[in-house]
């Protein structure tokens, strides 16, 4: 039925005046974002909050600042602030506001480091808890001060690592699960399917991880705090302490309220007795361009970030996975970084446990074509273990931190049988098939001796054809040699420096200031960092009609369920959805174990 002219008029009236509408917004949304520009006061403080899931990063859109749509602080965007602050003459000073921030041991030392590099301006670093358990109280110890409110704990009493396992309940269940694992002693990430307990390997390789930990964390606290590491280990063996206790034992500076730490800074940077100290917050901090302090300008250099566990498609955030690195964005974000002949490097930064065989090969494709334009440099976070270490062996250099988890050179594939599960249940199935491996994935039936042995060499061809050879080909070793460090062995950063799998300490900035050597730019200038992909613009997520985009009640009801369950809970089911990929044939490339080290 055609449309009436008065309809047409009204539609295109409509559309005029929503456009109209937008354009409102947005230029009273510039205006007051240019009226309000923040100003920092001469001989402020810097108050940083070290707290929250603080994801690698998250894009920083202007716009959707001005409109009053809050942005979750990122760790990177966190060691900007430092980087802004170091030269920044209006600051003199920083204030840590420490409160569980959701980051690992690797990124730990990542912003020690960082904040050992502030504090080389001159200008004071003081540490604030409320309550510290041993990574608060790690990160503190980086500080000029520390302070606990008088009423304030710190459980400093050493760490415990966590393995789960879920055979018992699967027995219960009738569900069995037949695997392939390619480093049977060190490749355990079955084993919490198939096993009550850890293996000689799993207990061999967290008590090295153990080791390594409490090592630093000890050294770190001895050095800092002006005590012997015998001490500070017989203090951990005591440990957790009140605040009082904390400051008769040395560990911290004061048990002050949060108004008398002010007053400390203030006596500390000469202000008069009647002053008020002038704090910057983080969020009128983050407003602060860095070009305008001189940084973040130059050469441009791409940062590509590939953060969670690798699969197939489009990098996404679920309730269940979390963040996950899709093959389809990174290699997209690779190929145009490379194309792009402005950007002279490319550095990559990984914080992923691994995932998907395939996406990981296809990822590692991109980056080695990559480097025959421009160097390629990866950066370790937290964990790049296994196809996270995949992504990165082919790079002109690695950079992790000591504590960064690495390695895990192995792979493993399986199917749940869930025979047992169906007689309990009383459901019956009835399978019709054509061709000998046909029912290769029976959720029913084991593996016959013929279908394992395909499926070994399925496996055998990811692990000796494709994995070990290709880092064997990035680091210069033999197979022989990488086989010697894989079969699905986790190192630390220090293991894996001295076993070859790593190039240097350090963290993102090392690894642009190495970029940044192999360009053979300028020591003595900064470059721009620029991300790729390009973050999309606020108004194009608001007005994205694509299921990819689209929170639908459903999505929303089955996250809020998902988050109410305790975090042992998500994480069976996460490794039910892992298993639920493999029974479409992909091999895994996964860490052995979800480390949680407390």
């Amino acid at each position: 039925m055609a449309t009436s002219k008065t309809a047409k008029v009204l539609i295109i009236g409509g559309a005029i005046a929503v456009v109209l509408f937008l354009v409102a917004v947005i230029g009273i949304a510039l205006i007051v974002r240019s009226v309000n520009q923040p100003t920092v006061a001469r001989n402020s403080v810097l108050l940083l909050n070290v707290s929250g899931s603080l994801p690698d990063y998250t894009p920083d859109d202007a716009f959707a600042r001005a409109v009053g749509f809050a942005q979750p602080q990122s760790f990177t965007g966190l060691l900007t602030q430092l980087r802004k602050a170091k030269v920044d003459t209006r600051i003199s000073g920083v204030l840590l506001d420490i409160s569980f921030p959701g980051i690992g041991w690797g990124r730990a030392d990542e912003l020690r480091d960082a904040i050992a590099d502030f504090r080389t301006s001159g200008k004071p670093v003081y540490a604030y808890m409320e309550i510290g358990t041993n990574k608060e109280y790690y990160i503190a110890t980086a500080a000029d001060k520390i302070f606990l409110p008088p009423s304030g704990d710190i459980y400093v009493n050493g760490f415990a690592a966590e393995a789960m396992f879920y055979k018992g309940s699967l027995d219960k269940l009738g569900i069995e699960t037949d695997v392939i694992q390619i480093g049977p002693k060190y490749k355990n990430a079955p084993d919490q399917y198939t096993k009550k307990e850890m293996g000689d390997g799993q207990k061999e390789v967290i008590n090295a991880l153990l080791d390594e930990y409490y090592g630093r964390f000890t050294n770190a606290i001895a050095e800092s705090r002006k005590k012997s590491v015998a001490d500070v280990k017989a203090l951990v063996d005591d440990a957790p302490y009140n605040a009082r206790q904390a400051q008769e034992l040395g560990l911290i500076d004061a048990a002050y309220y949060r108004e008398e730490v002010y007053h400390d800074l203030k006596t500390r940077l000469g202000y008069g007795e009647t002053e008020d100290l002038r704090v910057t917050r983080s969020g009128q901090y983050k407003e602060i361009p860095s070009d305008s302090l001189g940084l973040n300008n130059g050469e441009r250099v791409a940062v590509i970030f590939a953060s969670g566990a690798i699969n197939v498609g489009r990098s996404s955030e679920g309730p269940l996975g979390g963040e996950m690195v899709g093959s389809d964005t990174i290699v997209q974000a690779v190929n145009d970084a490379a194309a792009d002949k402005s950007i002279k490097a490319i550095v990559l930064r990984v914080d992923s446990p691994g995932g998907s065989a395939l996406a990981s090969d296809l990822m590692w494709y991109a980056l080695e074509n990559a480097k025959a334009k421009k160097p390629v440099v990866v950066s370790m976070g937290d964990v790049a273990a296994s196809g996270g270490y995949y992504i990165a062996c082919n790079a002109n250099k690695i950079v992790a931190q000591p504590s960064t988890i690495t390695g895990s050179i192995g792979m493993f594939m399986g199917k749940p049988v869930v025979k047992g599960l169906y007689d309990w249940l009383g459901v019956t199935n009835q399978y019709t098939t054509r061709g000998k491996n046909s029912g290769i994935f029976k959720e029913t039936e084991h593996w016959t001796p013929e279908e394992r042995a395909k499926m070994q060499q399925m496996a055998d061809n990811v692990y000796f054809g494709n994995f070990v050879p290709k880092v064997a080909q990035g680091r210069g070793k033999t197979d022989e040699e990488v086989n010697t460090l894989g079969q699905g062995r986790v190192w630390t950063g220090t293991q894996a420096k001295g076993n070859g799998l790593i190039d240097e300490f350090g963290g993102l900035e090392r690894a642009i200031q190495i970029a940044k050597e192999l360009a053979q730019l300028p020591a003595d200038k900064d470059v721009k960092r620029v991300v790729f992909p390009e973050p999309r613009p606020f108004f194009e997520t608001i007005f994205d009609d694509s299921e990819s985009a689209e929170l639908t009640a459903d999505r929303k009801a089955q996250k809020a369920l998902v988050e109410s369950l305790p975090e042992d809970a998500r994480r069976v089911l996460r490794f039910g959805k892992l298993f639920d990929q493999m029974k479409r044939g992909e091999a895994m490339l996964l860490m052995p174990f979800e480390l949680q080290i407390k």
